[in-house]
């Protein structure tokens, strides 16, 4: 079994989408651990804030398998693929780890970079996973999580009407 992380986000129908993604996700991949709902000023662009959190699974899947898996629940979540990297969402669900792997393979990156970069993926990854470490740098998302600039976060820890979740 290898553990996994999804960064799980969305800014359009929002409490709609992320809960049915998290219902899919534990339908593909069983137990879950969820981090906290977080809310989030867009980035790149201007428009509605986003529900963001990090799930934990484990699976046997190879990997390309699981980021398959993830493209569809995006795609049944009224995700379309002409999507540009900085716009609004039904729904974005993005493999960040996956064991201690690294894949620079097109599409595919793990590690991915957004984890070092963005306070929404990082925060609720270190709520999660704070003692696991980043496998390029070494360093456990808590320590990356404290060494991160928060001077200009955007971002809040939320209970979404929907949620059973912290």
């Amino acid at each position: 079994m290898t553990r996994g992380y999804i960064s799980i986000g969305s800014n359009i129908n929002k409490d709609e989408h992320v809960p049915a993604s998290l219902q899919a996700l534990e339908q593909t991949f069983g137990e879950l651990t969820i981090s906290s709902v977080y809310e989030s000023e867009p980035v790149g662009f201007t428009g509605d804030v986003f529900y963001n959190l990090v799930v934990g699974f484990d699976s046997n899947l190879e990997v390309k398998a699981v980021a398959k898996q993830l493209r569809q629940i995006e795609l049944d979540n009224g995700r379309t693929r002409d999507s540009r990297k900085f716009a609004a969402r039904t729904l974005d669900l993005d493999l960040i780890l996956y064991g201690d792997l690294i894949v620079n393979d097109g599409r595919l990156q793990i590690p991915r970079d957004e984890i070092e970069h963005y306070a929404f993926v990082l925060e609720p990854l270190a709520e999660i996973a704070p003692d696991l470490k980043h496998p390029i740098i070494h360093i456990s998302y808590a320590e990356l999580w404290e060494q991160f600039d928060k001077n200009d976060l955007k971002q809040k820890r939320i209970t979404p009407s929907w949620s059973s979740v912290k």
